[in-house]
C-alpha cells in the first residue's frame, strides 16, 4: 500500500507503505473501523471546489468515514475542516501522531490510501508528511476527526504514480486523531 501523507522524499517501493517512520503499534484497543456506515447520513462538510466539490462524513467508534467525489474536484487553496472537536491535547507541529485515516483523489474520487481498510492505525512524525497533512492536524485537538481539502502543491505536485495521483490532483483526507506526542 502506498500512503498518501507521506514525504514528499520518500523512496519506498511499491507495495510498502511510504509512511517512512510509520509503526503500526496502537495502543490497546485503538482500531480503525473497517465498515462504511449502513447510513451516512448528512455530511458534516460539503465544499464546493473551483471544479467540482467534495461532501465528507467523518468515522464514528464502529464506521469509517465516507468520502463522495463529484468530480473532477479541485481546491486552488487547502482547506481544513475539523468535523468533530477532540477533547485532548493541542497537537504540536513536532508531534508524533496516531491516526486513522483514508485519501481520497479528487480527479476521480477513488481511495488511494486508508487505515481504515487495513483496520489500524498509523503512527508517524508530523515533519515527515505533505504538507496538507501537517496543516490538517497540527493545532487541533487529540480525538478530534477532521477533512483536508489540499492543493497539488501541499500534496504531490509531481504526483504518485503508484498511487495513482498525477501532477495537479487535489486530496481529501478524513482524519481521525487517536494520540500525538513530543
Amino acid at each position: 500500500m502506498l500512503s498518501g501523507c507521506s514525504s514528499k522524499t520518500d523512496t519506498s517501493s511499491a507495495g510498502s507503505s511510504s509512511v517512512s517512520a510509520a509503526t503500526k503499534t496502537a495502543q490497546a484497543g485503538d482500531t480503525c473501523p473497517t465498515a462504511a456506515p449502513a447510513d451516512a447520513g448528512s455530511p458534516e462538510w460539503t465544499l464546493p471546489g473551483a471544479t467540482g466539490s467534495v461532501a465528507v462524513t467523518g468515522s464514528t467508534d464502529t464506521a469509517a468515514p465516507v468520502v463522495k467525489v463529484d468530480g473532477p474536484f479541485s481546491v486552488s487553496q487547502t482547506q481544513v475542516r475539523t468535523l468533530q472537536a477532540g477533547s485532548g491535547p493541542v497537537v504540536a507541529p513536532t508531534a508524533t501522531v496516531s491516526v486513522c485515516y483514508m485519501g481520497v483523489n479528487g480527479r476521480d474520487g477513488n481511495v488511494f490510501d486508508s487505515s481504515y481498510e487495513r483496520g489500524e492505525p498509523v503512527d508517524f512524525p508530523l515533519d515527515g508528511v505533505v504538507p496538507g497533512f501537517q496543516k490538517a492536524i497540527t493545532g487541533q485537538k487529540v480525538g478530534s476527526t477532521v477533512a483536508v481539502a489540499m492543493t497539488s502543491a501541499d500534496g504531490y505536485p509531481k504526483g504518485e504514480p503508484r498511487a495513482g495521483i498525477e501532477p495537479g490532483d487535489t486530496l481529501v483526507f478524513a482524519i481521525k486523531i487517536l494520540g500525538a506526542s513530543s
